[in-house]
């Protein structure tokens, strides 16, 4: 159950394996391979749901990358028909899919990941060589409106810095020269010992302080998750 992850909602979180990135921060190593065995059928978590109704609001689904799921909008569906809202976390690389899900009103909010600067993403998910014409068309898509959303970046120390975040309000600005982004929020690294890669460390508060100033002249509301302040 989380009171975080689906803004104005409670709810339970479902992680779907298989993903098409390696970030080296990742907390989730174990579900990177869709080959990973579930911990629970659709009929259980069906079950699970249907028991819960009129306790929980929501359901958040995540991964992974949960748009390579297979049989997502079938999911969806079930939940949905259950009377939950859904939110789905995405990395963004499906702009298809994502504009399927938001067309057909299967999805009632969005969580997108900007890794980092465009001239930093390939380091930041493992992927030296990625392309990122898919995430901005998921971008622009978000952008647009047609869905309730928010940006994320998982800030790494080693990773990221004051530059960069005045590149990803440049990146959006270009993307989406007339309406600014609604929302992003920096959330603080967290060492764990399932992270694909050893040695990282968070960001100091004055950091991420630092770097939502820089965000924020390119966004409505800028935002630090799980950080005191």
């Amino acid at each position: 159950m989380t009171l975080l992850d689906f803004p104005g909602k409670v709810a339970c979180t479902v992680f779907l394996p298989g993903c098409n990135f390696r970030c080296p921060f990742c907390h989730n190593s174990g579900l990177l391979d869709s080959t990973a065995p579930d911990a629970m059928t659709t009929t259980e978590l069906l079950s699970f749901l249907q028991k819960r109704q009129g306790l929980l609001d929501g359901v958040c689904l995540t991964g992974g990358e949960p748009t390579l799921h297979p049989s997502l909008e079938d999911l969806i569906r079930d939940i949905k028909a259950l009377g939950f809202s859904v939110k789905l976390d995405t990395n963004g690389t499906r702009p298809l899919v994502l504009q399927r899900l938001i067309s057909e009103q299967l999805v009632d909010y969005v969580a997108m990941d900007v890794k980092n600067s465009p001239t930093l993403y390939g380091d930041t998910v493992g992927q030296t060589d990625c392309a990122l014409d898919d995430i901005e068309q998921s971008l622009k898509l978000l952008l647009s409106h047609v869905v309730d959303y928010e940006l994320r970046t998982t800030v790494v120390d080693e990773l990221h810095n004051e530059q960069a975040f005045w590149e990803i309000g440049e990146w959006l600005t270009r993307l989406s020269p007339q309406k600014k982004a609604t929302r992003f929020f920096l959330q603080s690294y967290v060492d764990r010992d399932n992270v694909l890669c050893s040695g990282l460390h968070a960001p100091s508060v004055d950091a991420l302080q630092r770097y939502a100033a820089r965000l924020a002249p390119y966004v409505e509301t800028v935002s630090l998750r799980g950080v005191d302040v």
